[in-house]
């Protein structure tokens, strides 16, 4: 993907396309086809399924087929949804651009200019010389059939052009009656709701500053009662970490839409002339059941030459282990036992920097507290790398607490609209990255932080949403430019740091987006660590984002978020389909949990090749208190499933449960490896298949599947499925 600044998703080769011609456009099993020819500029009339080596001749007759017949009541010459419909086109929804020049000049309609094309990218070159404004429309079908699309509108007039809406449209199939999207709060970020698309537009926009955690990550339009497994889908996500909008939209006539762009505030984008602005990508996926329209997403993202190549190392993270409490003796205990548990990466989180005693007090100070830290952070970092892990850090570099010397010496560069300070959230304010002198504080800290120790790894956190965020009392908007100032101060840290890796945190998973990941090599996917609540909350996450960029941990057995007590074997099967660690005081288990715990470390070890290179299966199943998932590799050799169960079932034992998406004709045996084996109650017989050979077809496992274990809530199971 590309920063907004850049040019060209994906450069078509330079042939100009004749006017008249259709152009379809192929890769990994998705066509989208543009007819040129339509007006008043090109439109998509196909986006979805492969179509084939179709011939010159069925392309215009599939383009002419997708022509609207004038009808009563409506305007002389139909409105076509085009790639940039306007309402000087006659389009009466939502347009793709929307502005004016001080309140005038707001009329837009382009023409084609120019199209470039290759097999599987079109760029087409729009005007509008009465209004002085030029658009750029690029589409691609990239790895895995994954469509992006982005537009560029610059200002060829003679005067300032304040930009409303820059977004891009994509059509979906009449058909697509039921939309799904997603909700949420800090702690259950990404919960489900689904409904019928009904007439109008479905909108869901993110005014926070950050896409938050309410955001819909995804929005999709389907067949009703499209599942995981099967029924028609297609989906879109704003590849954007700022303020965005989403919408659905089906018209009276007969079109269906997915559209998203950035959202603007009050006048924050004023292009003077000559200048330009590009949309974020929209990014479009589809399939026959909601795991075929995420496995594009998890190609098209791997695809990527940054994308995260070496084994995702096994992490412990410190905060709910220790808290504020930064004791070097406990801290270094902990290192010593994480090594011992086969932990790979050791993270230092919030509390190491002056007067960061609670989270009151010392944000925006990143100096290491030597009240605490007498020598620095070298003995515990030191300390780590010499048992053989990396050493990461915690910081929240947007914000600041107003206790701080940073707040006292530089109030200007805090995010406020009036004269006072916008409300506070956890005691803190937001550092408007966008003002050249905070940016050049926070760069040279963390820049200096980085040079000192031996830092692998960031864990960039962003605690609140943006309330008010301009550039002072009466200022301008600023969400904008302080997101690309922290996508711009993130590709430096990188380019300067090779090697270190970033998380994106934010009050858990409220900065969940493809524009964020783009530079960054994983989420993490929630402050809940509740393996009950998780299980919702990772399967919807997985609807865009790899599995392998998203940090699932082993947690406390009694859970600090919700309060809730839960068995070792429920946590370890609910982390075990992600990018794998442990959020727990290790000091304190007993060498039995130790022994336990080590032995589902080596487990995600064994299962993390397939976790970043297989594909993610979900069982749709009948009864609400199961749960079946795997992973699958990409040569379908081997498979590891988990079958977990969240509350009591009508049946017991229970039916069989399939386990799909191996190779029909392949043999493949059949095993439980949960560590510490199954829990079975004394009035159990023992489940025969888990102590015989078992070997199935795919196709058998597919379709008729196994008994799963009887089990009492909030237990799970491991199952291993490997060819013979």
């Amino acid at each position: 993907m590309l920063d907004s600044d850049n040019d060209v998703l994906h450069a078509p080769t330079a042939t100009t396309a004749p006017a008249g011609d259709v152009v379809h456009l192929r890769r990994d099993g998705t066509s989208v086809v543009v007819d040129l020819a339509a007006q008043p500029h090109p439109a998509i009339v196909h986006w979805g399924e492969d179509l084939g080596t179709a011939s010159e001749r069925t392309l215009q007759s599939l383009a002419i087929a997708a022509r609207q017949q004038r009808v009563s009541g409506g305007l002389d010459t139909t409105a076509r949804l085009t790639l940039a419909p306007t309402e000087a086109s006659g389009w009466l929804e939502t347009p793709a651009v929307e502005g004016h020049r001080d309140g005038e000049g707001a009329s837009a309609l382009f023409t084609a200019r120019d199209t470039v094309v290759s097999t599987d990218a079109l760029r087409v070159d729009l005007a509008d010389d009465e209004a002085g404004l030029a658009l750029r429309v690029d589409l691609v079908v990239g790895a895995g059939g994954l469509l992006r699309s982005r537009l560029t509108l610059r200002n060829t007039g003679s005067t300032p052009y304040t930009v409303q809406t820059l977004q891009a449209m994509l059509p979906v199939p009449w058909d697509a009656a039921e939309i799904l999207d997603t909700t949420g709060r800090h702690l259950r970020e990404r919960s489900a709701q689904r409904h019928d698309l009904t007439f109008g537009s479905h909108v869901r926009e993110s005014r926070r500053g950050r896409p938050g955690a309410d955001a819909t990550l995804l929005l999709a339009a389907g067949r009703p009662g499209f599942g995981f497994e099967s029924g028609r889908v297609h989906g879109a996500h704003v590849a954007w970490s700022g303020n965005q909008r989403l919408s659905a939209v089906r018209t009276t006539t007969g079109d269906v839409l997915l559209a998203g762009g950035e959202l603007y505030g009050p006048g924050e984008i004023v292009l003077a002339p000559g200048e330009e602005i590009a949309s974020p990508e929209l990014l479009g996926s589809w399939g026959d059941g909601l795991d075929e329209l995420a496995a594009r997403f998890h190609t098209g993202m791997r695809a990527r030459p940054q994308h995260p190549q070496r084994p995702r190392p096994v992490t412990l993270n410190t905060w709910e282990a220790v808290y504020f409490d930064h004791s070097l003796e406990k801290l270094m205990a902990l290192a010593d036992r994480a090594a011992e548990l086969g932990v790979e990466r050791y993270v230092l989180d919030d509390g190491w920097f002056r007067l960061r005693r609670d989270d009151t007090a010392g944000l925006g100070d990143w100096y290491v507290d030597d009240t605490v830290w007498p020598q620095g952070l070298h003995p515990l970092a030191d300390h780590v790398v010499a048992r053989g892990m990396e050493f990461g850090l915690w910081f929240e570099p947007e914000m600041v607490n107003p206790d701080s010397d940073l707040a006292r010496q530089h109030p200007e560069w805090l995010f406020r609209g009036r004269a006072e300070l916008p409300p506070s959230a956890r005691q803190q304010q937001v550092l408007n990255l966008a003002h050249p002198g905070a940016y050049a504080y926070i760069s040279e800290r963390i820049h200096a932080i980085l040079a000192e120790y031996p830092i692998a790894y960031i864990k960039w956190d962003h605690n609140r949403d943006l309330v008010d965020a301009a550039s002072g009392p009466g200022g301008a908007r600023q969400v904008h430019a302080h997101t690309l100032a922290v996508y711009r101060l993130i590709d430096e840290l990188k380019a300067a740091h090779p090697g270190l890796e970033i998380e994106s945190c934010a009050s858990g998973g409220a900065r969940t987006d493809l524009g964020i990941l783009d530079r960054t090599d994983r989420i993490w996917t929630s402050d809940c660590l509740d393996p009950i609540e998780r299980l919702e909350i990772q399967r919807y996450t997985a609807l865009v984002v790899p599995p392998e960029m998203m940090g699932m941990h082993l947690t406390t057995p009694h859970v600090h978020s919700t309060g809730r007590t839960v068995s070792l074997a429920l946590s370890g099967a609910v982390a075990l389909f992600g990018h794998f660690g442990i959020e727990w005081d290790v000091t304190a288990i007993s060498d039995a949990d130790a022994i336990a715990v080590a032995e589902w470390v080596a487990l995600a070890q064994r299962v993390r090749p397939l976790v970043a290179n297989g594909r993610l299966v979900n069982v749709d199943l009948t009864d609400p208190g199961l749960d079946v998932r795997g992973v699958v590799g990409a040569d379908r050799n081997t498979a590891f499933f988990t079958i977990a169960q969240t509350q009591t079932l009508i049946s017991s034992p229970a039916g069989r449960v399939r386990l799909p998406g191996l190779d029909d004709a392949t043999e493949y045996r059949v095993r439980l490896v949960t560590p510490g084996g199954l829990v079975q109650a004394p009035a159990q017989s023992p489940l025969d298949w888990a102590h015989h050979d078992t070997v199935l077809t795919g196709r058998q496992l597919a379709v008729t599947g196994v008994r799963p274990p009887v089990q009492n809530p909030q237990q799970a199971v491991v199952v291993e499925i490997s060819a013979v």
